[in-house]
């Protein structure tokens, strides 16, 4: 057995070796991964190998099936690997800090990605000042001139001595929230004589809202809509009513809700099903009080 295939047998063995951790991509979780990163000993999927390649500073990557592996490298791996490397990059990531997905879209792993080995924020002994003290979130707000409350982004800040608000929802809600389903439909106006128009949907699953944007990387929304519970008159169905149809897409969906229809139409029957088993999901889930006052204390969704 020649070199090239001694050193391919051990890193597959790497891969498959229980109690490593190798078996999942040391980054987002996905199975199988056939990357590795030589500089940082770590085993990656394809999707996060493209953006350790934009350190090469701090990572450098080879395929595990594909490419020659030297001696050196390879015994590297073996004295690594993705449980120790958790163990010195992740060692006091934040509670509250969302850890990325397979699933997820590669801007939430490339921010992951950096976070960890370019900017060293995890580790014992980070770079970075610690978040300790400081504290956001969203809350609600009773307006000055009125009696309505209003939902309003709190950042508390301990070195300061503030607690500052914002009148509009920054970016960090729409990067750090796991969203339900997500893609591109068309939808028309209230009267649904207006054209349809593609938009971007985030279905926060969490706060019972389809929210929509131009584009997918839109800091604020153009509008969203509530989804009540079946009890409440909100359901959803296939197709669209006869006399109406969508500018390229034909694959329709109605969700109704005690005010009015929204019509929308999917770029193919695979999206229109998981769009349609997404929102039958969270019409089937009970609502809370937290849900009944959203929706008490807010205006009706934009048309735009």
């Amino acid at each position: 057995m020649g070199d090239r295939e001694r050193n391919k047998k051990r890193l597959l063995e790497l891969l498959r070796a229980a109690g490593t951790g190798n078996a999942r991509c040391a980054d987002c979780g996905a199975a199988d991964p056939d990357w590795a990163s030589y500089k940082l000993g770590v085993f990656i999927c394809l999707h996060c190998s493209g953006v350790h390649r934009n350190f090469p500073d701090i990572s450098r990557v080879k395929s595990v099936r594909l490419d020659f592996w030297e001696d050196g490298l390879v015994e590297f791996m073996t004295h690594n690997g993705n449980l120790r490397a958790k163990a010195k990059y992740e060692a006091r990531v934040p509670a509250f800090y969302y850890i990325p997905q397979a699933s997820d879209c590669l801007v939430l792993k490339e921010q992951w990605i950096r976070a960890k080995y370019e900017r060293q924020e995890f580790m014992a002994d980070g770079k970075n000042i610690s978040l300790t003290g400081n504290r956001e979130g969203f809350l609600w707000k009773r307006g000055r001139d009125n009696a309505q409350f209003l939902r309003r982004r709190f950042v508390l800040s301990a070195r300061e001595g503030l607690l500052k608000y914002y009148t509009k929802e920054q970016l960090v809600p729409l990067i750090t929230r796991n969203y339900l389903k997500q893609g591109f439909m068309e939808k028309t106006g209230p009267k649904q004589r207006e054209a349809f128009k593609k938009r971007w949907f985030a279905l926060d699953a969490q706060e019972r809202r389809l929210l929509y944007y131009k584009n997918p990387l839109d800091a604020f929304d153009l509008g969203q809509v509530f989804l009540g519970s079946r009890e409440q008159g909100y359901e959803v169905s296939e197709g669209l009513p006869r006399d109406v149809q969508g500018n390229r897409w034909k694959a329709g969906l109605t969700i109704v809700t005690p005010e009015r229809r929204f019509l929308f139409a999917c770029p193919s029957e695979k999206e229109q099903g998981e769009w349609l088993e997404s929102f039958r999901d969270v019409l089937s889930r009970p609502l809370t009080s937290f849900h009944l006052l959203t929706a008490s204390t807010e205006s009706g969704p934009s048309s735009r």
